[in-house]
């Protein structure tokens, strides 16, 4: 899950899947292999991270995980950011706080889905949230054709195999996953508008604060004293650097150099590298139905956020 970063001022674009930071401009290059390159790594490390998540999740709970991630998180920003806190006005406080509710509630809501389902569906529905987003700002009929194809994917997830529930998914793993999707368009949102009020990375390192003093009761409910067991600090902070400090990294640098809907039309590859790591690490098999209704909201993605484009472009 986004599943930010330092940042100018942002180019705020509808995404299909969004960037951990609003957009750069990008700059003149021979060669886009290199941001590309970088962004497809930054997805790799989130999801992994994502997958290390579920592996330590016996130890802390979902809930303990959010709060040992966030925290580290919010830690190494804080001290590579140092931001100030005086000379702001109400209205970027509510910003700011608003875009840390909104990453609290998106990673919170992740973190118990796939608690309960596994990695790559999670995500495949997750991304519906800015999918609908896009769809919405662009206001676009021929984005409904691809709202169309992505609801497609989802009721193959929805009618396949022959468990119970939701396609044989837990029903409250399939509701937490949509929920993350919703806060994920909110957090969309809120991180533009952050970056446009806020220096650099300073509104992020402030709204991962916020997100880690959220979650920390949750955290300390579920999990107790067992956050502060040496190796379950250890992986959390594992979780915290493949989840947060290295992609938002990552993605910054990429978006100097590339474009920013050519950035969101590879984060729509998510949901697939989602799925590799649930079946690489976690051992988390797909079925053909679940490989087709994965490609479709993939699919349905990348049609929007290139419709977008080049809606921005004809502009």
């Amino acid at each position: 899950m986004p599943a930010p970063s330092p940042k100018s001022a942002p180019t705020p674009t509808p995404v299909a899947v969004a960037p951990a930071v609003p957009a750069l401009p990008p700059a003149a290059g021979p060669s886009r292999f290199g941001p590309v390159a970088l962004v497809i790594a930054a997805g790799v490390s989130v999801q992994f991270g994502a997958a290390l998540a579920v592996m330590i999740m016996p130890r802390a709970g979902a809930a303990g995980v959010v709060t040992l991630r966030l925290a580290a998180a919010a830690l190494v920003l804080l001290a590579l950011c140092r931001p100030k806190v005086r000379g702001y006005s109400r209205a970027d406080w509510v910003t700011v706080v608003a875009f840390g509710v909104a990453m609290a509630g998106m990673n919170g809501l992740f973190y118990q889905s796939i608690d309960r389902i596994p990695l790559g569906p999670a995500v495949t529905l997750e991304v519906l949230g800015p999918l609908v987003l896009s769809v919405a700002v662009s206001r676009r009929l021929v984005n409904l054709l691809w709202a169309g194809l992505a609801l497609a994917g989802v009721a193959l997830l929805a009618t396949h195999g022959g468990g119970s529930g939701f396609g044989g998914l837990d029903l409250l793993g399939a509701a937490f996953a949509l929920g993350a999707g919703a806060m994920w368009a909110a957090y969309i949102v809120f991180s533009a508008r952050t970056g446009r009020r806020f220096p650099q990375a300073d509104g992020l390192a402030l709204a991962m604060a916020v997100a880690a003093v959220l979650s920390l009761p949750l955290g300390v409910v579920e999990a107790g004293s067992d956050l502060l067991v040496p190796s379950t600090l250890a992986l959390g902070v594992g979780v915290a650097v493949l989840s947060s400090v290295l992609p938002y990294t990552l993605e910054l640098l990429a978006l100097r150099r590339l474009p920013a809907p050519t950035f969101a039309v590879l984060m729509s590859l998510e949901p697939a590298i989602a799925a590799t790591a649930g079946f690489l690490i976690l051992n988390q098999a797909m079925s053909a139905l679940d490989a087709l209704a994965i490609a479709l909201v993939i699919g349905a993605s990348m049609g929007a956020v290139r419709s977008q484009g080049r809606k921005a472009v004809a502009a």
